[in-house]
């Protein structure tokens, strides 16, 4: 497993991400598929792949935001850029997440020009936070939204 590789997402690929499907406590991640075609077509989302496997997405900028969490002050203009991504529920917890992360991480620094980024996390999502952790990112606040509270983390490197 070395680097996975960003690339634009297309029509065929959004359909297939719009489809997955999570367990709980994850679930709340599934896309209504119409909603989510239209979403990840926006032009802000990416595939990642590994050797022509579709492993996850990522999408940057406000389609990586929980909107709800603007209320709250977690998403200040400080020229950090946010961070969204998914993986293909039948390949989490399979150590894959760390490479995953790493290769849209790279991605985005190419991309914007950027060693700023913010990552927003259901507080619940211990295995992803301490992911994150690992990766430098810091716990930065916690906003609600129903009854999951969300963590934006944040990793600055000067």
């Amino acid at each position: 497993m070395g680097r996975m590789i960003v690339e634009p997402i297309n029509r065929l690929v959004a359909s297939k991400i719009s489809s997955w499907k999570y367990s709980e406590p994850y679930d709340f991640y599934n896309m209504n598929d119409d909603a989510g075609m239209d979403e990840l077509l926006n032009g802000t989302y990416f595939k990642v792949h590994e050797d022509e496997m579709l492993v996850g997405y990522c999408c940057f900028g406000k389609s990586a935001i929980v909107p709800i969490g603007l209320q709250f002050g977690a998403y200040p203009e400080n020229g950090t850029v946010d961070v969204g991504l998914g993986m293909r529920p039948d390949l989490t917890g399979q150590g894959r997440g760390y490479v995953f992360v790493s290769s849209i991480l790279e991605f985005a620094m190419a991309e914007y020009n950027s060693n700023h980024f913010r990552l927003t996390v259901a507080q619940f999502n211990k295995r992803a936070i301490a992911l994150y952790e690992k990766l430098g990112f810091k716990p930065i606040m916690v906003f609600p939204m129903g009854d999951v509270e969300f963590l934006t983390m944040e990793r600055r490197i000067c």
